[in-house]
C-alpha cells in the first residue's frame, strides 16, 4: 500500500524530477533561473522540454497546454498533442524549447477592457519557470504568463509576479542597510478555502444555483448555525469521503493540503494548506478549487464556492495568511531574539502598517465582486473597513516607542532600537480578532476579506506593491543617513504615529467602530462594489503601481473597466435569474396550491356548509395577496433590468445596480420566502434551505 509520501507531487515535474531527468548544467542553469531570475537560453528550454515531455508520457499524458490565469477568474487552456508526424507515416512524440517557452493562442474572446480592439486576436503565454509543470489529467500543464500582442498583461500571473519582484528589490536594499546579504525576499502565502458541499439532485432541482451560484430565494429553516453544532463536529461519512479522495489528488499534484474541518454553518467545510511561494499558491488555489468541484460531482455533491451561497448563515471566506522571507528562510515578520533581529523586525512590521493605511481603498478594490459584497460585515466575515489587529502585546511595544516610555512587559525597558533590549514577546499572546480584515498572527499577517472565489493574485499584487512603496520611502532615506539606529528609531516612531489611525484590536462589527472608522479617523468605508473600483484610478494608486512597474495606466483602466463589467454582468444574470424563476416557479406554485386550497374549502363546504374552514379562508387570502405582490415586485424588476442593460456606460450601470436593482431583488425575494412557508411543501417547486444545508449525510 502506497504511502501519502510515496505518492506526494508524483504528478508534478518538480526540482526532484528535474534533478534526476537534466544534465548537471542543464539542472543549475534552470536553477539559477528560478532562483535568481536569469535569462533562460533556447538550448537549455530545449533540453528542458525534451525531458519535460519524456516524463509526462512516461505518466500518461497525450497532450500539453499552456495553463494561465485570464482576467476572468478562473483558469484556461488550449490543449496541443505531443504528435509530429514521421517520414514513414507514422508519428513520434515531439515537443520544443520554443513550444514550451511561447503558445500562441487565441485571446479574442478574453476580457481585455479597451487594451485591444476587437479584431485584434492574438495573445501570448510565456512559460513560468517558478512555478512546476504538472499532468492533469492526459495532458501536461505548464504554467504560463498571458499577454497582449502589444505587451499588455492579460492576466493575473504577470503583475503578481511583477509585485513580487517589486517588493524583492525593496526589501533587499533594507536588509543591506541591516548588514544582511540576502540573494532575494519572496513573499508566501497560506490561502485557507471554505466552501459548501450539497448533494447534487437536490442541486439540479435550483435554477439559482446552476445559473449563479447561489441560492436567490429561501425561507430560513428552523434550523441554522445557532447551535454551533457543526464547527468542528465529526465529519460525515460522505463529506469525509469527499475529503480523503480531494486530498489525495491535491498531493499527488504537490499541493500541500494540511488541514480539513467542519465550518461554522451547516454543510460548510474548510481546506487549508501550508504556505508557500505567492506566485505558486496563486496556482495551487486556482487549482484546488476546480478539483473541488470535479471530486465533489464523482461523490454525488456538487462544490459551491460562492461567498454566499445561502442566507442567513455563514458566507464563505478565504484567509489570505501573508509573510516575507529571505532565501536563507527567515522571517521577516518574526520578532527574532535579538534587538538587531527587532529592530528590523519593527521597521518592516512598520513597513506594512503604513502600506495599509496609504492603500486601503486597493486592499478593499483587490477583494470587491458582487459575490463578496452579501458577505462583507456579517457571520464572521469582517467589515469592508480595513483596519490592522495587532494584539495587546504588540500594540504595547508600538505605543512605548511612540511616546519615548518604558514598555511595561516582561521586564521595564527603554525603547530605544538597537541599543536597549526590546524583549521578544510570546507569539499567541492575546486572542484572536474574527472580526478584524487584517490581523498579525505571530509571524504572518491574515487578511481576512476575500472572498471564497476569488483568486488570490489580485490581493498579493496590492499588498506586494504598497509594501515595496513603505520600504523604498523607508531605503531612499534611510541610505542618505549617516546615523542609521537614530534615523531608523525616528522613522519607526514617524510611521507609528501617522499611521496608528489603521491599528483597531477590537470587534469590527460594533456599529461605534464604523462611526468612529469613519468620522474620527478618517478610513475609508467603500461599502459596495461600485463604490471601491473607481478608486483603481485614484492618482495615488495610479502613481504608486506604474512607479513599480506592476502594472502601466493602460492596464489599470483595463482592469476597473473589467472589474465593474463583471460585476455588472453578475448582477443582471442574478436578476433575469429571479424573474424567471419568479414567473415560471414560484407563481405556477402558488396558484396551484391556493386553487388546491380553495377547492377543499369549496369541498368541505358542499359536504356541509356550516363548516367554518378557516384555515383554507385565510390561506387563500394570504397566498392571493402574496402571489398579487410577487406579480407586480417581478414588473418592476424587469423594469429596472432594461434601465440598466441601457445605461449609458458601465460606471453608470454599476451605480443603477447598487441604487435600484438589488432593491427590488430583495423585494421580490421577501415576498417569494414568506410564500414559501405558507405553500405546503410538496407544492413548492425547488428544495429548500432545510433540505440544502442538511441533505449531505
Amino acid at each position: 500500500m502506497k504511502t501519502v509520501s510515496d505518492y506526494f507531487g508524483s504528478l508534478v515535474f518538480d526540482d526532484r524530477v528535474m534533478k534526476s531527468k537534466l544534465s548537471s548544467k542543464v539542472y543549475q542553469s534552470l536553477k539559477k533561473t528560478i532562483d535568481e531570475g536569469a535569462q533562460l537560453d533556447l538550448s537549455v528550454a530545449n533540453a528542458v522540454a525534451d525531458a519535460m515531455k519524456e516524463w509526462a508520457v512516461e505518466n500518461g499524458a497525450t497532450h500539453y497546454t499552456h495553463w494561465f490565469q485570464p482576467l476572468t477568474g478562473i483558469t484556461a487552456e488550449k490543449h496541443d498533442s505531443f504528435i509530429s508526424p514521421s517520414p514513414d507515416g507514422r508519428v513520434i512524440m515531439d515537443f520544443s524549447g520554443k513550444e514550451l517557452i511561447k503558445g500562441e493562442p487565441d485571446a479574442s474572446s478574453f476580457p481585455s477592457g479597451g487594451l485591444r480592439a476587437t479584431f485584434e486576436a492574438r495573445g501570448y503565454t510565456a512559460w513560468d519557470p517558478t512555478s512546476y509543470a504538472f499532468i492533469k489529467g492526459k495532458t501536461l500543464c505548464i504554467p504560463t504568463a498571458f499577454c497582449s500582442y502589444g505587451g499588455e498583461a492579460l492576466d493575473k500571473k504577470t503583475p503578481l509576479l511583477r509585485s513580487m519582484e517589486a517588493l524583492n528589490k525593496q526589501a533587499l536594499r533594507i536588509l543591506k542597510l541591516f548588514g544582511t546579504d540576502a540573494k532575494y525576499v519572496r513573499t508566501s502565502v497560506g490561502p485557507e478555502q471554505e466552501y459548501f458541499l450539497v448533494l447534487k439532485e437536490l442541486y439540479e432541482k435550483r435554477k439559482d444555483l446552476i445559473y449563479t451560484g447561489r441560492t436567490l430565494f429561501g425561507a430560513k429553516p428552523p434550523k441554522g448555525q445557532e447551535m454551533d453544532d457543526h464547527y468542528f463536529g465529526v465529519i460525515k461519512p460522505r463529506v469525509e469521503a469527499y475529503m480523503t479522495e480531494l486530498n489525495e489528488e491535491l498531493w499527488k499534484l504537490g499541493i500541500l493540503a494540511k488541514t480539513q474541518h467542519n465550518e461554522v454553518a451547516p454543510a460548510q467545510h474548510e481546506l487549508a494548506p501550508i504556505y508557500t511561494t505567492t506566485n505558486i499558491a496563486t496556482d495551487h488555489n486556482q487549482l484546488t478549487m476546480e478539483i473541488m468541484q470535479k471530486v465533489a460531482a464523482r461523490h454525488g455533491l456538487v462544490c459551491l464556492l460562492h461567498e454566499k451561497p445561502f442566507a442567513g448563515v455563514n458566507g464563505s471566506g478565504k484567509h489570505n495568511n501573508w509573510s516575507m522571507a529571505t532565501d536563507a528562510g527567515v522571517n521577516l515578520l518574526s520578532p527574532g531574539e535579538t534587538p538587531y533581529e527587532n529592530a528590523q523586525f519593527l521597521l518592516f512590521l512598520c513597513a506594512v502598517i503604513k502600506a495599509v493605511d496609504d492603500y486601503q481603498d486597493l486592499l478593499r478594490i483587490s477583494v470587491a465582486t458582487a459575490g463578496n459584497d452579501h458577505r462583507l460585515g456579517a457571520n464572521e466575515a469582517p467589515p469592508a473597513v480595513v483596519s490592522i489587529f495587532l494584539g495587546d502585546e504588540l500594540n504595547a511595544v508600538l505605543e512605548a516607542i511612540e511616546t519615548d516610555t518604558p514598555y511595561m512587559g516582561a521586564e521595564k525597558t527603554q525603547m530605544k532600537l538597537g541599543v536597549d533590549v526590546l524583549p521578544k514577546f510570546n507569539r499567541d499572546t492575546t486572542d484572536r480578532n474574527r472580526t478584524s480584515p487584517f490581523a498579525f498572527t505571530g509571524n504572518k499577517f491574515e487578511f481576512r476579506m476575500l472572498g471564497s472565489s476569488n483568486s488570490i493574485a489580485c490581493t498579493n499584487i496590492m499588498l506586494n506593491s504598497a509594501v515595496a512603496e513603505s520600504l523604498k520611502i523607508y531605503a531612499d532615506r534611510l541610505e542618505k543617513e549617516e546615523d542609521f539606529e537614530t534615523a531608523l528609531h525616528e522613522m519607526i516612531k514617524k510611521t507609528i504615529k501617522d499611521h496608528k489611525r489603521i491599528i483597531f484590536n477590537g470587534n469590527g462589527y460594533d456599529d461605534e467602530w464604523i462611526k468612529e472608522a469613519t468620522e474620527k479617523r478618517g478610513l475609508m468605508n467603500l461599502r459596495t462594489t461600485p463604490d471601491a473600483i473607481p478608486h483603481l484610478l485614484d492618482k495615488k494608486n495610479v502613481d504608486m503601481l506604474t512607479s513599480h512597474k506592476v502594472f502601466s495606466e493602460a492596464e489599470l483602466k483595463s482592469r476597473c473597466e473589467i472589474t465593474l463589467e463583471n460585476y455588472c454582468k453578475t448582477v443582471v444574470i442574478e436578476a433575469n435569474t429571479m424573474s424567471q424563476i419568479a414567473k415560471r416557479e414560484i407563481l405556477p406554485a402558488i396558484e396551484e396550491y391556493a386553487a388546491f386550497v380553495a377547492q377543499s374549502a369549496n369541498s368541505k363546504k358542499a359536504l356541509d356548509a356550516s363548516i367554518p374552514c378557516i384555515y383554507e379562508t385565510e390561506a387563500v387570502k394570504k397566498l392571493s395577496v402574496l402571489e398579487g405582490q410577487i406579480y407586480e415586485r417581478t414588473a418592476e424588476l424587469d423594469k429596472v433590468i432594461v434601465k440598466v442593460t441601457d445605461a449609458a456606460d458601465v460606471v453608470e450601470e454599476s451605480y443603477l445596480i447598487r441604487d435600484e436593482l438589488l432593491t427590488k431583488m430583495s423585494e421580490l425575494r421577501v415576498a417569494c420566502d414568506e410564500a414559501e412557508v405558507t405553500t405546503a411543501e410538496k407544492f413548492w417547486p425547488f428544495p429548500t434551505y432545510g433540505e440544502l444545508l442538511f441533505g449531505v449525510r
